[in-house]
């Protein structure tokens, strides 16, 4: 398909998808298998914080509480994360990484390397500052519609 600024959306939205299918390719052989993007992003989410609870990672993935409960349920069968009580107030709960937790996200990450790499070959760095920008600011645009 050819892509004008008028298809700039669509064209987001396929890069969206291409990127799920290649993730989704490489976690085929691995443990993690019917995993999504998502999955990811919590796993990533939690290798960069100590604990977070289920509001945070709703609002870090933006994500209605149920859907996020759903995708947080999957990770905790497959023993990748754990609830954790707070030891000041047992009545709060927050997810955290299991050891087995860490390692999927260091494969999740090479993963990720690997689609960057494939993404922005042949873009020189300041290409790819400008990209980050000009999207950064369609966020925004968008952000403020809202």
């Amino acid at each position: 398909m050819d892509y004008t600024t008028h298809s700039i959306l669509s064209l987001i939205s396929h890069l969206h998808a291409v990127s799920a299918d290649f993730t989704k390719r490489r976690l085929a052989d691995t443990d993690t298998a019917g995993f999504v993007s998502s999955h990811g992003h919590i796993l990533y989410l939690l290798s960069m914080h100590e604990k977070l609870s289920m509001k945070e990672i709703s609002g870090s993935i933006n994500r209605d509480k149920s859907t996020t409960t759903v995708l947080v349920r999957k990770l905790r069968e497959a023993g990748l994360v754990q609830e954790q009580a707070d030891a000041d107030d047992g009545r709060r709960k927050y997810m955290v990484l299991t050891e087995r937790g860490r390692a999927c996200t260091e494969r999740m990450s090479a993963i990720s390397r690997e689609l960057l790499t494939e993404c922005y070959r042949g873009f020189s760095e300041e290409e790819k500052q400008t990209l980050l920008g000009l999207l950064q600011r369609m966020s925004r645009n968008i952000e403020g519609a809202l």
